[in-house]
């Protein structure tokens, strides 16, 4: 929130009414190529494709429309998202840190699996790290980053024989093909005696109908839109974390703004930024209750068995991101200034502490 707070310290310093006459007056046209999230998400159904292609060209005054769609309209897994930003494929784009941070374990420190299981706890926290996040962007993808969000929580979705049956455990996922997509929720998975298997979003369904998976990890209630519950039994409950997310631009093309540009871009920021954390908070709960038994206020209930884990396995739980997610994450990491930056930030509000080995 740093961020936002001096955008709009320096929107003021220019006198810049967002949406006023003057404004817009000085800003140059500019028609943004942007590509989003998954089109059948609420994400990008409800807010990242409205901000482009409404509330921009709106408080602009026209000067600013965009061209933006979809990963799934353009054919994209997610992976590649930052690679193309980086060569100007696209002026602005919205992607997952675990899809874009092979090239930076600084980057996927941001959400490493079961570190957090409260949603107002890990914006806090995301919030101390964005200086990193913003770093490396800048560093290693010639990008700025704008907005930093979050999905529901993620958690276990698996094929288990009979609904009815309520005797699962986390022991119930060992030897288990386990769909992920980022290296620190495959920590996890192995931690916890599965087998890592990488497929993109789009993918998971034929994947888990097809026995390529037994299980996925992804969010409540994108597990619920992406119905998920027409081919997995259980919902086993443990919070892997939420998913960070971003939106950034291209560095050539906010350069190219200007300052006018630039603070009518970032002082709209902040809205964005209170709605999509709103959105995550309440679809949180929403996607366990529709995947189950209800009630669901968006279509008929999936009726998956949920299945939350106590006693031991929330030991169990705590023992595997201690000992192998962070351990291996501060591996990867490599460096004491990484893991000290991580420590004073997202690991102060964990309760963690990474070392380097």
């Amino acid at each position: 929130m740093k961020a936002f707070k001096l955008a709009m310290a320096g929107a003021v310093a220019l006198g810049l009414a967002i949406g006023g006459g003057a404004a817009q007056a000085e800003l140059k046209e500019k028609k943004f190529t942007v590509v989003g999230t998954w089109g059948f998400l609420d994400h990008w159904k409800e807010r990242e494709g409205p901000f482009w292609n409404e509330t921009l060209p709106k408080v602009s005054g026209g000067k600013y429309t965009a061209n933006a769609k979809s990963q799934t309209e353009v054919g994209l897994s997610g992976f590649e998202i930052m690679k193309l930003l980086k060569i100007g494929t696209y002026d602005a784009v919205h992607g997952v840190t675990g899809y874009v941070a092979q090239d930076s374990p600084a980057i996927e420190g941001a959400d490493l699996a079961g570190v957090f299981k409260d949603i107002k706890t890990y914006e806090t926290a995301l919030n101390a790290y964005e200086p990193i996040i913003t770093r490396e962007f800048d560093q290693k993808y010639g990008a700025k980053l704008l907005l930093l969000y979050a999905w529901p929580s993620q958690q276990f979705w698996c094929n288990l024989g009979d609904r009815s049956n309520t005797n699962v455990s986390l022991a119930d996922l060992k030897g288990k093909k386990i769909r992920t997509y980022s290296t620190t929720l495959g920590d996890i998975i192995e931690g916890l005696g599965g087998s890592a298997v990488t497929i993109a979003f789009a993918e998971v369904v034929p994947a888990l109908q097809k026995g390529v998976a037994d299980c996925g990890v992804t969010g409540t209630l994108p597990a619920y839109n992406a119905k998920w519950w027409q081919v997995v039994t259980h919902n086993i409950r443990v919070r892997l974390g939420y998913t960070s997310s971003f939106m950034a631009m291209n560095k050539k093309t906010w350069n190219s703004l200007g300052a006018e540009g630039q603070a009518l871009m970032t002082a709209q920021m902040k809205p964005l930024y209170d709605a999509m954390w709103k959105a995550t908070a309440a679809n949180d709960q929403r996607g366990m209750d529709c995947n189950a038994q209800g009630p669901c206020d968006i279509g008929k209930p999936g009726n998956m068995t949920p299945i939350e884990p106590a006693g031991a396995d929330l030991e169990k739980l705590k023992d595997v991101v201690e000992n192998v997610v962070v351990a291996r994450w501060a591996k990867r990491c490599g460096t004491q200034k990484c893991v000290d930056e991580w420590n004073s930030s997202l690991g102060k509000m964990a309760g963690l502490t990474a070392t380097l080995k």
